[in-house]
């Protein structure tokens, strides 16, 4: 999906890791949250409470789930984080990302 239609944006800026990771939050019509954003060069861990879908839109990358090995995304792709984990996240170049959350 390219856009979202019937959408609530809440203004505020999610900021992490001083600036160097941010979103924004945009709540579906059907009530499904997503947040559009920006990751900086760097290295970055973060933790999940849900699962989630990170859909890299562009940009290069290397993430690291739990008990897996470095895999690369370069340009676009999709990964996905199950809930209560923690994974890792190499920033080579800029990237701009769509994170979907799932409360299963």
């Amino acid at each position: 999906m390219s856009e979202f239609q019937q959408a609530t944006i809440v203004k505020k800026a999610n900021i992490y890791f001083e600036g160097k990771v941010t979103s924004r939050t945009v709540i579906l019509e059907n009530g499904t949250k997503v947040t559009l954003g920006i990751m900086l060069p760097g290295e970055y861990e973060f933790s999940t409470s849900v699962k989630e879908e990170m859909e890299i839109q562009a940009g290069r990358l290397q993430y690291k789930l739990a008990n897996e090995q470095w895999q690369t995304i370069d340009g676009s792709g999709v990964f996905y984080v199950p809930a209560n984990e923690t994974f890792q996240l190499k920033v080579e170049e800029v990237v701009d990302y769509c994170c979907s959350y799932f409360n299963e």
